[in-house]
This record gives structure tokens, C-alpha cells and sequence, in this order.
């Protein structure tokens, strides 16, 4: 009987479905550095230093690399990404706070005097999901 409760106790914890997401970095103009991958959850977290739901850095291939990012419970999403080129694990900009090194995002372009918002980027994921996201 001990068992049986135990067990009923974490089923919750067993239940929550976990996804996969992965995603397909097209363009990349060189191997140096690494693909810098950013997923967040909300509008209030999003492109702010830090905050990301998950994250990593891959070695980068030049031409295309591949990026998977595991254990994603059911939820909406938005995917940024940069090639930080020199390695330094921070995207680099200038004086004015513009990208030196290439960016990109989920279902969205960068604007001319800004990145886009969440909204514009976000998607819903509820099983294993594969995306592609091109540097232009």
C-alpha cells in the first residue's frame, strides 16, 4: 500500500510531458566560434541578457549546423540566435547597441531599428518539433 501512494504522489511529476526542439541554422558563413541558441517563454523575458528558458552554444559548421534542445515541457516559445564569431560567448554590438555579429530569429526577421517581439517569433510546441532558422 505504501508503494501504491508513493507512486500516486509522483505521477504528476511522470505526466508532464517533455519535447524536443530542434533546430536547423542555414547560412552560416564560417566554422570559427560557436551558434549561440536562446529559447524563451515570455514576452517579459525575451532578449534580455540572462534570461533565457534554455540555451547553448554549438560549435559552429559552416553552411548549416544543427542544434537540439531537449526536455521542452508543452508551451509557447521563441527561438533567437547569433554566430558568435570570434568565441567570446557574447553577442558583440557597436556604440549603439546594433549586432556586429550575425543574428537571427523563430519566424521572424530583425526590423530596421530593432529586433522583433516575442509575439512575432513565438510558436507553440506540444510534441517534438523541428524548425529552421536562415542568418540573411
Amino acid at each position: 500500500m505504501r508503494n501504491l501512494i508513493f507512486l500516486f504522489l509522483l505521477t504528476p511529476f511522470f505526466t508532464i510531458a517533455q519535447h524536443s526542439l530542434t533546430v536547423e541554422v542555414d547560412g552560416i558563413q564560417s566554422s570559427d566560434g560557436y551558434i549561440a541558441v536562446g529559447v524563451y517563454n515570455t514576452d517579459s523575458t525575451f532578449l534580455k541578457e540572462g534570461k533565457t528558458f534554455a540555451g547553448v552554444f554549438e560549435p559552429t559548421k559552416e553552411g548549416a549546423t544543427t542544434i537540439i534542445i531537449a526536455d521542452l515541457p508543452a508551451g509557447t516559445y521563441a527561438v533567437s540566435i547569433f554566430h558568435d564569431k570570434n568565441g567570446n560567448k557574447e553577442l558583440d554590438t557597436n556604440f549603439m547597441g546594433i549586432p556586429k555579429e550575425p543574428v537571427a530569429f523563430s519566424k521572424a526577421k530583425m526590423k530596421t531599428f530593432g529586433p522583433p517581439g516575442f509575439e512575432e517569433c513565438s510558436f507553440k510546441i506540444d510534441s517534438d518539433m523541428e524548425i529552421n532558422i536562415p542568418f540573411n
